[in-house]
């Protein structure tokens, strides 16, 4: 069909389009009219997801998250949400309400439940481009009830972020209150062990005993060496005991020195005296007996000083079998409070781990004690809903114009089902679409007659 087919055929048939126009505007106006008002109040909530923890200091990773707007709002069309919601404007208890539910249910499930699905269906949560603002629409019949639901909603939805936020925190402070009573134990434990083992070993913590007995274990270690050095030279000494008189000790003995000095001084005047008086001389024997009598007392001195010798390296050789003896009992009292040492160590660290583990949950209690008792959240109402001054639908206006809309469409495609029932030559171009009837010519329609150029009459052969 051509457009000069169709505006002929729109203009054979405009009784039909213009009734079906006028139909549908008027059906539009009429269910208008005969629909229940609709009152549509709205919300505004602001969520600031970059809103650091009063506690942790610290922006939550989850409200970073891409699709953190988009849970938000599966939270406000929630089944705990509308329950909530319920509960808060107390429409369980209306006995219209009820009744409906008991007729719907037959009094089976949970009203709070039945009465959030129907309000759910009328909840509309849309949110801004580019931003962190949700509006939150509900519609009812009622405007004040419209508004008294719609701020419901944002009260519920701010409770159950809150809830959502906080029951997590009650669970773990709990879990750590019995995990500090476990580990409270174990830390008075791990002490009473330690407590124990120092009162029976006789440790004070911190009295320094194991430094004295190391001192003392060193200061044994340089006498022992000591000893066994005088001992050896004792020794060395009393080996020489066949040629005493090169002993040190009587070379320096100022008694034998000053015997020696006699001597000599006695020999001299001996010396004198035989070339005076001659060898047979009783000065000269009584010389003589006195030389004698000193040579028998330096003798005597000198086997004196190297038995002493003899006694000095046996009393070395005692006493460094006493130090030794003392070294080696030094040496297991030392090994031994070594031994106590590293077991106070050990029990030591035992309580500091169990005194560390419990500072950990201890800190960790405090704070999830504080999380589970926080009253803040991210989400603040921007603007509270009021109760609307005018219906939101119908909308007459809209309703009108798609009435009309839809009836020209409506009325057109009628025009053309029945042209398509009822074809009729109307120009040219139908009698073209004809088969094996030729077009003469073409007689133009008088002036002012009906069809004006949109008509011709045709003469065939």
């Amino acid at each position: 069909m051509t457009f000069n087919q169709f505006l002929c055929a729109l203009r054979a048939r405009y009784l039909v389009v213009v009734l079906v126009f006028l139909g549908m505007v008027a059906i539009a106006g009429v269910v208008s009219v005969l629909m229940p008002s609709k009152y549509t109040a709205s919300t505004s909530l602001v969520l600031d997801g970059r809103t650091a923890d009063p506690i942790l200091g610290s922006v939550l990773p989850s409200q970073l998250m891409p699709g953190y707007l988009a849970t938000q709002i599966d939270i406000i069309a929630s089944d705990r949400v509308a329950q909530r919601v319920v509960a808060l404007t107390q429409l369980d208890q209306v006995p219209v309400l009820r009744d409906q539910w008991q007729e719907a249910t037959g009094g089976n499930g949970d009203i709070r439940t039945w009465i959030g699905t129907i309000l759910k269906q009328q909840l509309e949560v849309l949110p801004s481009r580019d931003s962190s603002v949700l509006k939150l629409s509900f519609s009812g019949n009622d405007p004040n009830f419209a508004a008294a639901v719609a701020n419901a909603y944002a009260r519920a939805y701010i409770e159950t972020t809150l809830e959502l936020k906080v029951e997590p925190a009650r669970q773990f402070a709990q879990w750590f209150n019995d995990r500090t009573k476990s580990l409270r134990e174990d830390l008075e434990l791990a002490q009473r062990k330690l407590s124990e083992y120092e009162q029976e070993h006789g440790i004070i913590a911190g009295d320094g005993r194991f430094d004295i007995e190391n001192a003392r274990l060193a200061d044994l270690s340089s006498q022992l060496v000591q000893v066994q050095g005088q001992r050896a030279d004792s020794r060395s000494r009393h080996s020489q005991v066949g040629s005493a008189e090169s002993l040190p000790e009587v070379m320096s003995n100022p008694f034998i020195a000053d015997l020696k000095a006699q001597v000599a001084r006695l020999e001299a005047q001996r010396t004198q005296m035989q070339g005076r008086f001659g060898v047979n001389h009783p000065e000269v024997a009584r010389v003589d007996a006195e030389i004698g009598s000193l040579k028998q007392r330096i003798l005597t001195e000198t086997q004196r000083v190297a038995t002493s010798l003899g006694t000095t390296t046996r009393i070395s050789a005692a006493r460094e079998a006493e130090v030794a003896e003392a070294l080696e009992i030094q040496k297991a009292r030392v090994l031994e409070m070594k031994a106590h040492r590293d077991q106070v160590a050990v029990l030591r660290r035992d309580v500091e781990n169990a005194q560390r583990a419990y500072d950990l949950v201890t800190q960790r209690l405090a704070q999830t004690s504080l999380e589970s008792q926080s009253q803040q959240t991210n989400v603040v109402v921007l603007t509270p809903a009021v109760a609307p001054g005018a219906p939101s639908s119908p909308r007459l206006t809209l309703n009108l114009i798609a009435g009309c809309v839809l009836g020209l469409l409506l009325g057109v495609a009628s025009a053309l089902v029945f042209e398509m029932i009822d074809r009729r030559v109307r120009g040219k171009d139908d009698l073209l679409q004809l088969k094996n009837v030729p077009m003469l010519g073409v007689v133009p329609a008088a002036p002012g007659r009906r069809g004006g150029r949109f008509f011709s009459r045709s003469a065939t052969a």
